[in-house]
């Protein structure tokens, strides 16, 4: 089994009680055999990527500013287009917006929102994307500026937005929010996203499935994510393992380049 966390911030984990290593080692054991690690600010991608070197095979790394953390450094176009051209980086995000944290710059959010999805256009790679109390604006700004690709991560919309989303061809991200007992209705939309269209995350270290809720959440999760949705689907936990592998390595053009 072959199993992708399309979705984590490995260096956001508590490494002060366990090593990259250890985590990976740990999502290993759980068939778990890549990871995307996801940037929130140009520096700490820098970081990162220095941080995720020796674990090249098992990592793959986006590149880009969250819309929480456009105050946190300057935005500097060049240098943002220089790495992310970078042959590790499989796509450009997180981006999008976030109007439940912060309102006082949306205008900000959207300038910033737009430069990654032109960057992917001419780059020819996929956007991740964060929207929280923003899922009109959203959608009206990946449509007019006609996206490449990209995936919505950690999907709490609803199926009206589901269906946009798949219709301009994008991919939806389900994370350990779909095993949370307040979740029906999102798991209603996690039955009704065809499979081909699906990616597994964990967002980790953040969103602990059950039965881990409370505690930091690592990549090894997914496939507790993965086991829930093959039950929604009512499918074996293998076809949404080698499916959701697939969808991945589509959408991140990494076909052939991930070993078994």
């Amino acid at each position: 089994m072959f199993l992708i966390d399309s979705h984590c911030h490995l260096d956001s984990l508590n490494l002060s009680t366990r090593s990259i290593d250890k985590v990976l080692q740990d999502a290993l054991k759980n068939d778990v055999k890549h990871c995307l690690s996801v940037a929130t600010t140009l520096s700490g991608y820098e970081s990162m990527r220095q941080l995720l070197t020796p674990y090249q095979k098992q990592c793959s790394l986006s590149c880009g500013i969250h819309p929480l953390n456009l105050d946190d450094e300057q935005y500097d176009a060049n240098r943002f287009e220089t790495l992310a051209r970078q042959d590790n980086v499989v796509a450009l995000g997180e981006t999008g917006l976030d109007y439940y944290y912060q309102q006082d710059n949306i205008e900000l959010q959207q300038t910033i929102f737009k430069e990654h999805i032109r960057l992917g256009r001419k780059l020819s790679k996929p956007i991740i994307v964060h929207t929280r109390s923003s899922k009109q604006d959203t959608l009206k700004i990946l449509k007019e500026e006609h996206v490449h690709s990209g995936v919505l991560h950690c999907f709490t919309e609803d199926i009206d937005t589901a269906k946009q989303l798949l219709d301009i061809g994008f991919y939806i991200s389900f994370s350990g929010i779909i095993t949370f007992k307040n979740a029906e209705a999102l798991r209603e939309v996690a039955k009704y996203v065809p499979i081909d269209r699906i990616l597994v995350e964990t967002d980790s270290p953040y969103l602990a499935p059950v039965p881990y809720r409370g505690k930091e959440n690592q990549p090894a999760y997914v496939r507790e994510v993965a086991n829930y949705l093959s039950i929604l689907k009512g499918v074996t936990l293998d076809i949404i393992a080698q499916q959701t592998t697939n969808n991945f390595c589509q959408l991140f053009n990494l076909q052939g380049k991930l070993n078994e």
